[in-house]
């Protein structure tokens, strides 16, 4: 594949399974060497997508390439070009690091004369030298999620797709695995991701939000901080949330309010006037409020801001 050629190109995607439509129209690029991230709760399209371009499942509509590979006309040329590794765990417990890599070796015709350097490769990316004769069962599942990283990419594929990766991995384990995809990156490998955690999209390059099947916003992180956001983001620290958030729904100048954590974030058309306003407003209400200030908004104030007037995500079908 060129090194100036899109890794990945999407043209008006759509997968239907009967009257249920899981990917609606969605088009996007990929650029080499870049990592590509998929936003959006469950029941959102992105693992469809994600099966569609790795040549699994085919597309009611629209067309893909994938290394320069058409993934209908030629799903087995894509899947020799990708690596892949799913939400669910793939590798066998019951067999040893070492017994895991000799096998996936195998699975993707790894030259016998390239293994034991591929292998020591896998193992010192992974941080799992020296843990080579442990069960696979018995690692930790950060490492084991890095093993899968691993036996995913032995056989140096130009592009890897990982599907919700850190599911259920703990969250200094998360960031030791996003670590490990940047030195993936600095080899020039192109990684698409997708993911639910919000906060693991500022890792990306660049990233598509998608909800119910549609793209909301597609850019950098950044950009979609300082475009997307409906109004100002003001947030208010206040006992009981409950009833505060009851107050402020439909007041005068207020866009969108929401739980975080333990405070409210309040998507307002003037900040500066709400923050002088709320605390008469929820003072009114038996609210006690210890703070109101305006702060940046993060990708989950802006996914909320863009997918507030449409229904609930569904569930997922595929």
């Amino acid at each position: 594949m060129n090194r100036n050629e899109s890794s990945v190109v999407v043209e008006h995607l759509t997968k239907r399974f009967d009257s249920f439509v899981a990917v609606d129209d969605v088009s996007f690029e990929v650029h080499h060497g870049e990592i590509f991230g998929f936003l959006g709760p469950n029941g959102s399209g992105k693992s469809t997508t994600i099966r569609i371009l790795c040549g699994l499942l085919k597309p009611s509509a629209g067309r893909a390439r994938v290394a320069g590979i058409d993934v209908v006309a030629s799903p087995e040329a894509v899947r020799e070009r990708i690596g892949y590794m799913s939400q669910k765990f793939s590798l066998y417990n019951d067999l040893r690091v070492s017994e895991n890599l000799r096998f996936f070796a195998g699975l993707y015709s790894v030259p016998a004369k390239d293994l034991a350097e591929r292998t020591a490769w896998i193992l010192r990316m992974a941080g799992l030298e020296g843990r080579e004769r442990h069960l696979t069962g018995s690692l930790p599942v950060g490492w084991k999620q890095r093993l899968a990283l691993g036996c995913a990419v032995l056989h140096r594929p130009p592009i890897v797709f990982l599907d919700e990766p850190t599911s259920g991995v703990d969250p200094v384990s998360r960031r030791q695995f996003w670590e490990l995809i940047h030195q993936m990156v600095g080899e020039g490998i192109t990684v698409f991701v997708t993911t639910h955690y919000m906060d693991e999209a500022e890792y990306c390059n660049r990233l598509v939000l998608l909800d119910r099947g549609r793209i909301v916003a597609l850019g950098t992180p950044s950009e979609l901080k300082s475009r997307h956001m409906r109004g100002e983001l003001v947030q208010v620290d206040c006992r009981p949330l409950g009833p505060a958030l009851a107050a402020l729904e439909g007041a005068p100048g207020i866009l969108d309010a929401a739980v975080f954590g333990s405070s409210l974030h309040v998507v307002v058309s003037d900040a500066q006037a709400a923050i002088v306003e709320i605390p008469r407003l929820l003072g009114s209400r038996q609210v006690q409020v210890t703070r109101v200030g305006q702060i940046p908004p993060s990708l989950e104030d802006v996914f909320v801001s863009l997918t507030a007037s449409r229904e609930q995500p569904r569930e997922e079908t595929a």
